[in-house]
């Protein structure tokens, strides 16, 4: 089985800490989630796994480049979801395609979603689910009938970031050029080509789009809210700590935390916070909510 990450975005709206690292190299539980999804879809069978990059895409390269069967496509000119697709065409064979979202994080199934694909003999089949945040896709007898509905109307389902595609779909797709897989879809669907769904509604599913998300994931993993991937961290509920951090006796940890590589003042004291590798928090510093990256001392509000 085959796979494509995207990870070529520039994440804006997790800026400035995506002027460090790129979002899908952002630590989850003290591992990068595109590690964790790299190693989450080779247990799951998939032994080709594209991970296409442009923003900072020497670290993404840097990071995954050596696993076994990850292939790194690096966008010079970033292509967007379609043009990155298209352009994988060149390193895949002729067979499905599953292809994640590299910020996402959830519990979708997927060699069961690659699996339906196969038997149901789609050309794409796209995950979704009830999402009122998200919800723009209205959808009849397993196919999608509008792209472009009204945010949070009565009806609508969300598109999960997962799908399965038939690499000959993406043949209408200009080589080498910018283009959306959304926008790509509504064209072929508005020539009368069906874009199939597959529905996986109880599946936890999140995004780290802002800041805000990125905290609300490790809360909801540091408090048994939302099911651990077994390729992070082993279960140290409500704080993970690397053993490599340097962490001072008197630290005061509240609530829940997840520490990086990092060193903490003594006396410091830290409630919902996320502290990164190289990170530093000067002694008698108190944080709450907060993102601590290298070279942000003592982090930034939300």
């Amino acid at each position: 089985m085959q796979a494509m990450i995207l990870a070529a975005g520039f994440g804006t709206r997790l800026r400035p800490y995506t002027e460090l690292r790129p979002k899908p190299l952002f630590p989850v539980l003290n591992t990068p989630l595109l590690i964790a999804t790299v190693n989450r879809l080779r247990n799951a069978g998939f032994s080709r796994i594209v991970v296409n990059c442009h923003h900072l895409g020497e670290q993404i390269s840097d990071a995954v480049g050596s696993i076994p069967g990850v292939i790194v496509q690096y966008e010079p000119t970033i292509l967007g979801t379609g043009g990155g697709l298209r352009e994988a065409c060149d390193k895949i064979e002729d067979a499905p395609l599953l292809v994640t979202n590299g910020d996402i994080y959830h519990s979708i199934d997927f060699t069961q979603l690659y699996d339906y694909h196969r038997r149901s003999g789609n050309d794409v089949t796209m995950a979704v689910h009830d999402c009122t945040r998200f919800n723009v896709l209205a959808t009849e007898h397993g196919r999608i009938v509008d792209f472009k509905g009204r945010r949070g109307s009565p009806g609508l389902l969300a598109y999960t970031g997962v799908q399965v595609v038939n690499p000959g779909l993406l043949s209408g797709i200009k080589k080498s050029t910018a283009s959306c897989i959304i926008e790509y879809y509504h064209s072929l669907l508005t020539n009368g080509r069906p874009i199939h769904v597959r529905r996986v509604d109880g599946s936890f599913w999140t995004d780290m789009g802002t800041p805000e998300d990125y905290l609300n994931l490790h809360r909801d993993l540091l408090t048994g809210a939302a099911p651990r991937w077994q390729e992070l961290a082993a279960d140290a509920r409500p704080f993970c700590v690397d053993p490599a951090a340097h962490c001072d006796a008197s630290v005061g940890l509240r609530n829940w935390a997840a520490i990086g590589k990092a060193r903490i003042g003594a006396g410091a004291t830290l409630a919902r916070c996320v502290v990164w590798d190289g990170a530093v928090i000067d002694p008698g510093a108190s944080l709450a909510d907060r993102i601590v990256a290298p070279g942000q001392a003592q982090g930034m509000k939300r």
